[in-house]
């Protein structure tokens, strides 16, 4: 990846505001998930989101400080159109949720930074639970915003 490239990324990681998680076995949890998921995937459409998924968990633990490599199946692959939908993806996850956040009338919605998918219900209680939302109304809210969110698989 160009240097250009590098710090677009970590700018985009210091906007996102992520906490920051530890230790490195998370991570590696993680991308082994991740991977799983991607051998899994049969539509294109679902190799695109899965790989976005592996390179996010591989810049993600970069930029937590702890280095890893490409796994293997991503060398033959051109990467930009990856990266490109991995900013999308993620970056509307994040918007959705400070909205979501907003809407609910939480207290600190500007610090709700989150991008699990919003469009599995267990994950909305979590991120209420995180951030001490109430629960019903963050579900409630979730679930008429992503009527007209646009969130990508």
């Amino acid at each position: 990846m160009s240097c250009l490239g590098r710090r677009t990324l970590r700018w985009w990681f210091t906007m996102l505001s992520l906490r920051r998680q530890s230790p490195g076995s998370r991570h590696r949890d993680r991308l082994r998930e991740e991977l799983c998921e991607r051998r899994h995937a049969e539509t294109s459409w679902q190799k695109l989101s899965e790989t976005s998924d592996v390179i996010f968990s591989i810049t993600r633990a970069q930029y937590d400080g702890f280095p890893t490599r490409n796994p293997s199946c991503l060398y033959s692959l051109h990467l930009s159109p990856i990266y490109m939908y991995m900013v999308a993806k993620y970056t509307s996850r994040w918007s959705f949720f400070e909205a979501a956040a907003l809407f609910c009338n939480a207290r600190h919605w500007n610090l709700v930074h989150e991008v699990v998918n919003p469009s599995k219900d267990h994950k909305l209680i979590e991120v209420a639970t995180r951030h001490d939302i109430d629960q019903t109304e963050f579900q409630r809210v979730s679930r008429q915003l992503r009527r007209i969110w646009p969130l990508l698989p």
